[in-house]
Protein backbone atom coordinates (compact mmCIF):
# COMPACT_ATOMS: atom_id res chain seq x y z
CA UNK A 1 0.00 0.00 0.00
CA UNK A 2 1.10 3.64 -0.76
CA UNK A 3 1.20 6.09 1.69
CA UNK A 4 -1.75 8.15 -0.48
CA UNK A 5 -3.59 5.44 0.05
CA UNK A 6 -3.66 5.19 3.77
CA UNK A 7 -6.91 7.15 5.80
CA UNK A 8 -5.84 10.06 7.69
CA UNK A 9 -6.02 8.17 11.01
CA UNK A 10 -3.90 5.26 9.88
CA UNK A 11 -1.43 7.95 8.19
CA UNK A 12 -1.31 10.25 11.74
CA UNK A 13 -0.90 6.54 13.61
CA UNK A 14 1.79 5.90 11.88
CA UNK A 15 3.54 9.51 11.44
CA UNK A 16 3.77 9.66 15.29
CA UNK A 17 4.80 6.07 15.78
CA UNK A 18 8.03 7.49 13.18
CA UNK A 19 7.16 4.64 10.48
CA UNK A 20 6.58 7.26 8.04
CA UNK A 21 7.31 10.87 8.12
CA UNK A 22 5.60 13.87 6.31
CA UNK A 23 7.77 14.16 3.57
CA UNK A 24 7.30 10.52 2.44
CA UNK A 25 3.04 11.24 2.86
CA UNK A 26 3.07 14.71 1.13
CA UNK A 27 4.95 13.41 -1.82
CA UNK A 28 3.50 9.81 -2.62
CA UNK A 29 0.07 12.21 -2.54
CA UNK A 30 1.97 14.36 -5.11
CA UNK A 31 2.78 11.69 -6.93
CA UNK A 32 -0.52 10.36 -6.94
CA UNK A 33 -1.71 14.06 -8.00
CA UNK A 34 0.96 13.86 -11.18
CA UNK A 35 -0.54 10.63 -12.42
CA UNK A 36 -3.85 10.95 -12.17
CA UNK A 37 -5.17 14.62 -11.68
CA UNK A 38 -5.20 15.48 -16.01
CA UNK A 39 -7.86 12.71 -16.22
CA UNK A 40 -10.00 14.03 -12.91
CA UNK A 41 -9.98 17.58 -13.33
CA UNK A 42 -10.29 18.11 -9.30
CA UNK A 43 -7.74 20.97 -8.66
CA UNK A 44 -8.09 25.01 -9.49
CA UNK A 45 -4.18 25.39 -8.69
CA UNK A 46 -1.54 22.41 -6.86
CA UNK A 47 0.78 24.17 -4.59
CA UNK A 48 3.15 21.23 -4.61
CA UNK A 49 6.25 23.35 -3.73
CA UNK A 50 4.99 25.19 -1.28
CA UNK A 51 3.21 21.63 0.34
CA UNK A 52 6.67 20.22 0.10
CA UNK A 53 8.31 22.98 2.11
CA UNK A 54 5.34 22.46 4.72
CA UNK A 55 6.20 18.53 4.79
CA UNK A 56 9.48 19.03 5.74
CA UNK A 57 8.88 21.65 8.57
CA UNK A 58 6.28 19.05 10.11
CA UNK A 59 8.84 16.31 9.49
CA UNK A 60 11.53 18.78 11.79
CA UNK A 61 8.85 18.93 14.43
CA UNK A 62 8.26 15.11 15.12
CA UNK A 63 11.58 14.86 14.73
CA UNK A 64 11.74 17.03 17.71
CA UNK A 65 9.34 15.40 19.22
CA UNK A 66 6.28 18.53 18.68
CA UNK A 67 3.58 17.42 17.47
CA UNK A 68 0.83 19.81 16.78
CA UNK A 69 -2.13 16.52 16.88
CA UNK A 70 -3.98 14.47 14.38
CA UNK A 71 -3.60 16.13 11.44
CA UNK A 72 0.37 16.58 11.85
CA UNK A 73 1.65 16.72 8.64
CA UNK A 74 -1.39 15.43 6.74
CA UNK A 75 -2.19 16.67 2.95
CA UNK A 76 -5.39 18.16 2.56
CA UNK A 77 -7.51 19.93 0.02
CA UNK A 78 -9.62 23.10 0.45
CA UNK A 79 -12.60 24.18 -1.41
CA UNK A 80 -11.78 27.04 -4.23
CA UNK A 81 -14.21 29.16 -1.89
CA UNK A 82 -12.04 29.24 1.03
CA UNK A 83 -9.62 31.93 1.45
CA UNK A 84 -6.17 31.03 2.05
CA UNK A 85 -3.36 33.83 2.74
CA UNK A 86 -1.34 34.47 -0.53
CA UNK A 87 -3.67 32.53 -3.06
CA UNK A 88 -6.72 33.90 -4.91
CA UNK A 89 -10.11 32.55 -4.09
CA UNK A 90 -11.39 31.92 -7.59
CA UNK A 91 -14.77 30.43 -6.80
CA UNK A 92 -14.07 28.02 -9.97
CA UNK A 93 -15.33 31.59 -12.07
CA UNK A 94 -14.37 34.15 -14.94
CA UNK A 95 -15.94 36.62 -12.43
CA UNK A 96 -12.32 35.80 -10.00
CA UNK A 97 -10.19 35.50 -12.82
CA UNK A 98 -7.24 37.98 -12.05
CA UNK A 99 -8.30 38.54 -8.29
CA UNK A 100 -6.13 39.46 -6.13
CA UNK A 101 -4.65 36.91 -3.72
CA UNK A 102 -6.51 36.54 -0.59
CA UNK A 103 -5.14 38.92 2.70
CA UNK A 104 -5.47 36.20 5.36
CA UNK A 105 -6.67 32.70 6.05
CA UNK A 106 -9.78 31.88 6.82
CA UNK A 107 -10.46 30.31 10.42
CA UNK A 108 -11.23 26.81 8.76
CA UNK A 109 -7.87 27.21 7.29
CA UNK A 110 -5.82 29.05 9.57
CA UNK A 111 -7.33 26.61 12.18
CA UNK A 112 -6.47 23.15 9.81
CA UNK A 113 -2.82 24.99 9.19
CA UNK A 114 -2.33 25.47 13.32
CA UNK A 115 -3.45 22.17 13.87
CA UNK A 116 0.14 20.92 11.40
CA UNK A 117 -1.99 19.90 8.07
CA UNK A 118 -0.60 20.66 4.83
CA UNK A 119 -2.03 22.51 2.07
CA UNK A 120 -1.52 20.38 -1.50
CA UNK A 121 -4.19 22.86 -3.57
CA UNK A 122 -7.68 24.44 -3.61
CA UNK A 123 -10.24 21.63 -5.23
CA UNK A 124 -13.20 22.93 -8.09
CA UNK A 125 -16.71 23.73 -7.32
CA UNK A 126 -19.60 24.34 -9.38
CA UNK A 127 -19.34 27.91 -10.32
CA UNK A 128 -19.90 29.70 -7.19
CA UNK A 129 -21.36 26.43 -5.18
CA UNK A 130 -24.32 27.09 -7.06
CA UNK A 131 -25.20 23.56 -8.92
CA UNK A 132 -24.91 20.37 -7.82
CA UNK A 133 -22.30 18.58 -10.50
CA UNK A 134 -18.97 20.12 -10.60
CA UNK A 135 -18.68 19.72 -14.40
CA UNK A 136 -15.31 20.86 -14.61
CA UNK A 137 -14.27 17.39 -12.32
CA UNK A 138 -14.83 13.90 -13.52
CA UNK A 139 -16.31 11.32 -11.36
CA UNK A 140 -12.95 9.13 -9.78
CA UNK A 141 -14.98 5.90 -10.17
CA UNK A 142 -16.21 6.29 -13.65
CA UNK A 143 -14.89 9.62 -15.88
CA UNK A 144 -17.92 9.65 -18.24
CA UNK A 145 -19.95 10.32 -14.84
CA UNK A 146 -20.59 13.44 -13.03
CA UNK A 147 -18.74 14.04 -10.24
CA UNK A 148 -21.55 15.38 -8.19
CA UNK A 149 -21.45 18.93 -6.48
CA UNK A 150 -21.24 21.74 -5.76
CA UNK A 151 -17.75 20.33 -3.44
CA UNK A 152 -17.17 17.60 -6.34
CA UNK A 153 -13.50 18.81 -6.71
CA UNK A 154 -12.75 17.55 -3.07
CA UNK A 155 -14.70 14.60 -2.70
CA UNK A 156 -12.99 13.31 -5.94
CA UNK A 157 -9.62 14.49 -4.29
CA UNK A 158 -10.06 12.15 -1.72
CA UNK A 159 -11.30 9.24 -3.77
CA UNK A 160 -8.36 9.39 -5.71
CA UNK A 161 -5.71 9.68 -3.15
CA UNK A 162 -4.79 12.96 -4.66
CA UNK A 163 -5.43 14.72 -0.27
CA UNK A 164 -5.88 12.38 2.20
CA UNK A 165 -9.11 14.72 3.46
CA UNK A 166 -10.69 17.69 1.75
CA UNK A 167 -12.98 20.31 3.04
CA UNK A 168 -16.31 20.96 0.76
CA UNK A 169 -19.44 23.46 1.97
CA UNK A 170 -22.77 22.47 1.70
CA UNK A 171 -25.92 24.83 1.24
CA UNK A 172 -27.83 22.17 0.08
CA UNK A 173 -26.29 18.91 0.43
CA UNK A 174 -22.99 19.98 -1.48
CA UNK A 175 -20.48 18.08 0.90
CA UNK A 176 -22.72 14.39 1.19
CA UNK A 177 -23.79 14.51 -2.68
CA UNK A 178 -20.45 14.38 -3.74
CA UNK A 179 -19.09 12.36 -1.18
CA UNK A 180 -21.93 9.74 -1.62
CA UNK A 181 -21.63 9.68 -5.37
CA UNK A 182 -17.26 8.97 -5.08
CA UNK A 183 -17.31 6.31 -2.25
CA UNK A 184 -16.38 8.95 0.59
CA UNK A 185 -17.47 10.13 4.09
CA UNK A 186 -19.25 13.49 4.11
CA UNK A 187 -20.15 15.12 6.83
CA UNK A 188 -22.14 18.29 7.63
CA UNK A 189 -22.03 19.87 10.91
CA UNK A 190 -24.32 21.87 12.96
CA UNK A 191 -25.25 24.73 11.52
CA UNK A 192 -23.38 27.42 13.28
CA UNK A 193 -20.70 24.54 15.06
CA UNK A 194 -17.62 25.60 12.23
CA UNK A 195 -17.28 29.39 11.94
CA UNK A 196 -17.34 30.15 8.23
CA UNK A 197 -15.23 33.62 8.02
CA UNK A 198 -13.82 34.17 4.94
CA UNK A 199 -15.41 31.63 3.33
CA UNK A 200 -17.60 32.68 -0.11
CA UNK A 201 -21.05 32.79 0.40
CA UNK A 202 -23.91 31.31 -1.31
CA UNK A 203 -26.51 31.44 0.93
CA UNK A 204 -25.46 32.90 4.60
CA UNK A 205 -28.67 31.07 6.13
CA UNK A 206 -27.59 27.68 4.52
CA UNK A 207 -24.44 27.65 4.39
CA UNK A 208 -22.21 24.98 6.28
CA UNK A 209 -18.24 24.17 6.34
CA UNK A 210 -17.44 20.26 6.85
CA UNK A 211 -14.51 17.76 6.10
CA UNK A 212 -14.70 14.90 2.90
CA UNK A 213 -12.71 11.96 4.00
CA UNK A 214 -12.35 8.05 3.68
CA UNK A 215 -13.11 7.27 7.30
CA UNK A 216 -15.74 8.04 9.86
CA UNK A 217 -12.88 8.33 11.99
CA UNK A 218 -11.41 10.80 9.87
CA UNK A 219 -14.25 12.80 9.69
CA UNK A 220 -14.29 13.09 13.07
CA UNK A 221 -10.31 13.97 13.96
CA UNK A 222 -11.17 16.71 10.92
CA UNK A 223 -13.97 18.12 12.89
CA UNK A 224 -12.54 18.47 16.38
CA UNK A 225 -9.63 21.09 14.60
CA UNK A 226 -12.98 22.68 12.81
CA UNK A 227 -15.52 23.04 15.40
CA UNK A 228 -15.75 26.56 18.24
CA UNK A 229 -16.95 30.08 18.32
CA UNK A 230 -15.81 32.63 15.78
CA UNK A 231 -17.44 35.76 16.76
CA UNK A 232 -16.36 37.42 13.43
CA UNK A 233 -18.52 34.81 11.85
CA UNK A 234 -22.49 35.96 13.14
CA UNK A 235 -24.27 32.81 13.20
CA UNK A 236 -21.21 31.11 15.30
CA UNK A 237 -22.17 29.28 18.38
CA UNK A 238 -20.48 30.10 21.43
CA UNK A 239 -20.30 27.05 22.63
CA UNK A 240 -18.95 23.38 20.79
CA UNK A 241 -19.73 20.12 21.93
CA UNK A 242 -17.18 17.81 23.51
CA UNK A 243 -14.11 16.36 21.15
CA UNK A 244 -15.99 13.63 18.89
CA UNK A 245 -12.89 10.96 17.93
CA UNK A 246 -14.00 8.68 20.94
CA UNK A 247 -17.42 8.45 19.61
CA UNK A 248 -15.73 7.12 15.88
CA UNK A 249 -13.46 4.99 17.17
CA UNK A 250 -15.49 2.95 19.86
CA UNK A 251 -16.67 -0.40 19.71
CA UNK A 252 -20.33 -1.08 17.35
CA UNK A 253 -22.74 -1.50 20.15
CA UNK A 254 -25.85 0.40 19.38
CA UNK A 255 -27.87 -1.57 21.63
CA UNK A 256 -30.63 0.60 22.70
CA UNK A 257 -30.34 3.33 19.72
CA UNK A 258 -33.09 4.28 18.37
CA UNK A 259 -32.90 4.36 14.30
CA UNK A 260 -35.51 6.78 12.43
CA UNK A 261 -36.75 5.26 9.14
CA UNK A 262 -38.36 7.51 6.94
CA UNK A 263 -42.09 6.12 5.59
CA UNK A 264 -42.17 9.09 3.33
CA UNK A 265 -40.16 11.90 0.92
CA UNK A 266 -36.30 9.87 1.93
CA UNK A 267 -37.61 6.32 -0.12
CA UNK A 268 -40.28 8.49 -3.04
CA UNK A 269 -38.71 8.42 -6.37
CA UNK A 270 -35.22 6.13 -5.53
CA UNK A 271 -33.60 4.31 -7.67
CA UNK A 272 -33.99 0.30 -6.40
CA UNK A 273 -30.51 -0.37 -6.22
CA UNK A 274 -30.32 2.59 -4.16
CA UNK A 275 -33.11 1.53 -1.79
CA UNK A 276 -31.80 -1.70 -1.98
CA UNK A 277 -28.59 -0.91 -0.38
CA UNK A 278 -29.62 1.80 2.81
CA UNK A 279 -32.32 -0.99 3.34
CA UNK A 280 -29.79 -3.49 4.03
CA UNK A 281 -27.10 -1.25 5.79
CA UNK A 282 -30.06 0.07 8.15
CA UNK A 283 -30.56 -3.67 8.84
CA UNK A 284 -26.96 -3.94 9.56
CA UNK A 285 -27.58 -1.34 12.39
CA UNK A 286 -30.40 -3.49 13.67
CA UNK A 287 -28.30 -6.58 14.05
CA UNK A 288 -25.78 -4.01 16.08
CA UNK A 289 -28.51 -3.63 18.55
CA UNK A 290 -30.26 -0.71 17.20
CA UNK A 291 -33.99 -0.31 17.34
CA UNK A 292 -35.73 0.80 14.19
CA UNK A 293 -38.50 3.14 14.65
CA UNK A 294 -40.55 4.28 11.69
CA UNK A 295 -40.69 7.95 11.57
CA UNK A 296 -42.88 10.72 9.43
CA UNK A 297 -41.24 13.64 8.01
CA UNK A 298 -42.80 16.57 8.42
CA UNK A 299 -43.94 19.19 6.08
CA UNK A 300 -42.38 17.27 3.07
CA UNK A 301 -44.65 19.23 0.73
CA UNK A 302 -42.81 22.78 1.56
CA UNK A 303 -39.12 21.35 1.14
CA UNK A 304 -38.70 22.32 -2.15
CA UNK A 305 -40.14 26.08 -2.34
CA UNK A 306 -38.39 26.76 1.11
CA UNK A 307 -35.23 25.74 0.24
CA UNK A 308 -35.37 27.48 -3.04
CA UNK A 309 -36.84 30.68 -1.08
CA UNK A 310 -34.18 31.13 1.17
CA UNK A 311 -31.13 30.09 -1.14
CA UNK A 312 -31.89 32.08 -4.16
CA UNK A 313 -32.58 35.65 -2.76
CA UNK A 314 -29.51 35.80 -0.68
CA UNK A 315 -27.25 34.17 -3.10
CA UNK A 316 -28.28 37.58 -5.63
CA UNK A 317 -27.46 40.02 -2.62
CA UNK A 318 -24.64 38.80 -2.32
CA UNK A 319 -23.74 38.76 -6.43
CA UNK A 320 -25.33 42.06 -6.69
CA UNK A 321 -22.41 44.18 -7.79
CA UNK A 322 -21.08 42.05 -9.96
CA UNK A 323 -24.34 40.40 -11.55
CA UNK A 324 -25.23 43.95 -12.79
CA UNK A 325 -21.59 45.32 -13.96
CA UNK A 326 -19.67 41.78 -15.25
CA UNK A 327 -23.15 39.58 -15.98
CA UNK A 328 -21.69 38.00 -19.09
CA UNK A 329 -18.97 36.32 -17.19
CA UNK A 330 -21.23 34.06 -15.29
CA UNK A 331 -22.23 30.80 -16.26
CA UNK A 332 -25.47 30.06 -17.92
CA UNK A 333 -27.05 28.39 -15.60
CA UNK A 334 -25.44 30.36 -12.57
CA UNK A 335 -27.14 33.66 -14.16
CA UNK A 336 -29.85 32.13 -14.86
CA UNK A 337 -30.63 31.51 -11.11
CA UNK A 338 -28.94 35.13 -9.97
CA UNK A 339 -31.44 36.69 -12.25
CA UNK A 340 -34.58 34.98 -11.13
CA UNK A 341 -33.63 35.96 -7.59
CA UNK A 342 -33.83 39.81 -8.71
CA UNK A 343 -37.83 38.60 -9.28
CA UNK A 344 -38.49 37.33 -5.87
CA UNK A 345 -40.15 39.64 -3.56
CA UNK A 346 -39.57 40.71 0.30
CA UNK A 347 -42.73 38.47 1.09
CA UNK A 348 -41.62 35.43 -1.05
CA UNK A 349 -38.68 35.22 1.33
CA UNK A 350 -39.99 36.00 4.82
CA UNK A 351 -43.07 33.20 3.90
CA UNK A 352 -39.54 31.33 3.17
CA UNK A 353 -37.96 32.32 6.49
CA UNK A 354 -41.64 31.43 8.48
CA UNK A 355 -41.72 28.07 7.09
CA UNK A 356 -38.40 27.38 8.11
CA UNK A 357 -39.19 28.27 11.26
CA UNK A 358 -41.93 25.45 11.47
CA UNK A 359 -40.14 23.19 10.20
CA UNK A 360 -37.76 23.49 12.67
CA UNK A 361 -40.02 23.10 15.53
CA UNK A 362 -41.75 19.66 13.68
CA UNK A 363 -38.32 18.37 13.54
CA UNK A 364 -37.87 18.74 16.75
CA UNK A 365 -40.37 16.96 17.84
CA UNK A 366 -39.87 14.16 14.93
CA UNK A 367 -36.30 13.80 16.50
CA UNK A 368 -37.76 13.30 20.19
CA UNK A 369 -38.71 9.89 19.16
CA UNK A 370 -35.29 8.76 17.56
CA UNK A 371 -31.28 9.14 17.63
CA UNK A 372 -30.53 9.25 14.51
CA UNK A 373 -32.35 8.94 10.79
CA UNK A 374 -31.06 6.56 8.35
CA UNK A 375 -32.15 7.48 4.55
CA UNK A 376 -30.06 7.49 1.32
CA UNK A 377 -28.36 10.67 0.44
CA UNK A 378 -29.15 10.84 -3.02
CA UNK A 379 -32.07 9.24 -4.82
CA UNK A 380 -29.85 8.06 -7.55
CA UNK A 381 -25.92 7.38 -7.97
CA UNK A 382 -23.73 9.69 -10.17
CA UNK A 383 -25.23 10.03 -14.10
CA UNK A 384 -23.86 10.13 -16.98
CA UNK A 385 -22.10 13.79 -17.93
CA UNK A 386 -24.22 14.71 -20.49
CA UNK A 387 -27.76 13.70 -18.64
CA UNK A 388 -29.74 16.46 -17.63
CA UNK A 389 -32.96 14.62 -16.27
CA UNK A 390 -34.29 11.74 -14.25
CA UNK A 391 -36.90 9.49 -14.85
CA UNK A 392 -38.82 7.68 -12.25
CA UNK A 393 -40.31 4.16 -12.62
CA UNK A 394 -43.44 6.29 -12.30
CA UNK A 395 -43.03 8.02 -15.50
CA UNK A 396 -41.96 11.53 -12.96
CA UNK A 397 -39.27 13.36 -14.68
CA UNK A 398 -36.66 15.44 -12.49
CA UNK A 399 -33.88 17.36 -13.33
CA UNK A 400 -30.42 16.09 -12.21
CA UNK A 401 -29.72 18.87 -9.70
CA UNK A 402 -33.07 18.81 -7.99
CA UNK A 403 -32.92 14.92 -7.71
CA UNK A 404 -29.90 15.28 -6.02
CA UNK A 405 -31.05 18.48 -3.55
CA UNK A 406 -34.19 16.80 -2.59
CA UNK A 407 -33.02 14.21 -0.34
CA UNK A 408 -29.92 16.87 1.30
CA UNK A 409 -31.91 19.81 1.85
CA UNK A 410 -33.93 19.47 4.88
CA UNK A 411 -30.95 18.97 6.70
CA UNK A 412 -29.72 22.32 6.04
CA UNK A 413 -33.52 24.15 6.02
CA UNK A 414 -33.24 22.68 9.61
CA UNK A 415 -29.80 23.09 10.90
CA UNK A 416 -29.49 19.11 11.82
CA UNK A 417 -26.09 17.56 11.36
CA UNK A 418 -25.85 15.23 8.66
CA UNK A 419 -23.54 12.28 7.82
CA UNK A 420 -23.23 10.57 4.28
CA UNK A 421 -21.46 6.84 4.68
CA UNK A 422 -20.56 4.48 1.83
CA UNK A 423 -22.98 1.47 1.55
CA UNK A 424 -22.41 -0.09 -1.72
CA UNK A 425 -22.36 0.26 -5.48
CA UNK A 426 -24.98 -0.43 -8.30
CA UNK A 427 -24.91 -2.70 -10.94
CA UNK A 428 -22.43 -0.01 -12.88
CA UNK A 429 -20.03 -0.03 -9.81
CA UNK A 430 -21.00 3.37 -9.21
CA UNK A 431 -20.77 4.07 -4.84
CA UNK A 432 -24.07 4.36 -2.83
CA UNK A 433 -24.41 6.49 0.12
CA UNK A 434 -26.86 6.43 2.87
CA UNK A 435 -27.22 9.52 5.12
CA UNK A 436 -27.54 9.79 8.71
CA UNK A 437 -29.44 12.46 10.11
CA UNK A 438 -29.44 13.65 13.96
CA UNK A 439 -30.53 16.38 16.88
CA UNK A 440 -28.36 19.71 16.40
CA UNK A 441 -24.77 19.18 17.91
CA UNK A 442 -25.51 15.89 17.73
CA UNK A 443 -22.12 14.90 15.66
CA UNK A 444 -21.17 12.56 17.96
CA UNK A 445 -24.08 10.10 18.01
CA UNK A 446 -23.65 10.50 13.82
CA UNK A 447 -20.21 9.22 14.51
CA UNK A 448 -20.64 6.78 16.20
CA UNK A 449 -23.47 5.25 14.50
CA UNK A 450 -21.31 5.65 11.03
CA UNK A 451 -18.70 3.73 12.73
CA UNK A 452 -20.63 1.16 13.61
CA UNK A 453 -21.69 0.26 10.21
CA UNK A 454 -18.44 0.94 9.03
CA UNK A 455 -17.02 -1.38 11.04
CA UNK A 456 -19.01 -4.40 9.74
CA UNK A 457 -18.43 -3.30 6.29
CA UNK A 458 -15.56 -4.24 3.83
CA UNK A 459 -12.92 -2.10 3.69
CA UNK A 460 -12.51 0.40 1.24
CA UNK A 461 -10.02 1.21 -1.13
CA UNK A 462 -9.30 3.63 -3.50
CA UNK A 463 -11.59 5.03 -6.29
CA UNK A 464 -9.87 3.33 -9.56
CA UNK A 465 -9.96 6.53 -11.36
CA UNK A 466 -11.38 4.39 -14.68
Amino acid sequence: MQPSELSLVAAADAIRQRRLSPVELVDSVLDRVERVEPRLGAYVSVAADQARLSALEAEREAAAGRFRGPLHGIPMALKDLIDVAGAPTTASSRVRAGDRAADHDSTVAARLAAAGAVLVGKTHTHEFAYGLTTPQTRNAWNRERVAGGSSGGSAVAVAAGTATFALGTDTGGSIRVPAALNGVVGLKPTYGLVPRHGVTSLSWSLDHVGPITRTVADAAAVLAVLAGHDPRDPASLPHAPGDPRPAATGDTDLTGLRVGVPRNHYFDHVDAQVEAAVRHAVGRLETLGALLVEVEIPMTRYLRATQWGLMVPEATAYHERTLRTVPDLYGADVRVLLEAGELMTAGDYLRAQRARTLMRREWARMLERVDVIAAPTVPTTAVPADRQTVTWSDGTVESVSDAYVRLSAPANITGVPALSVPVGHDGAGMPIGMQLLGHPLGEAVLLRVGHAYERTAPARELAPVA
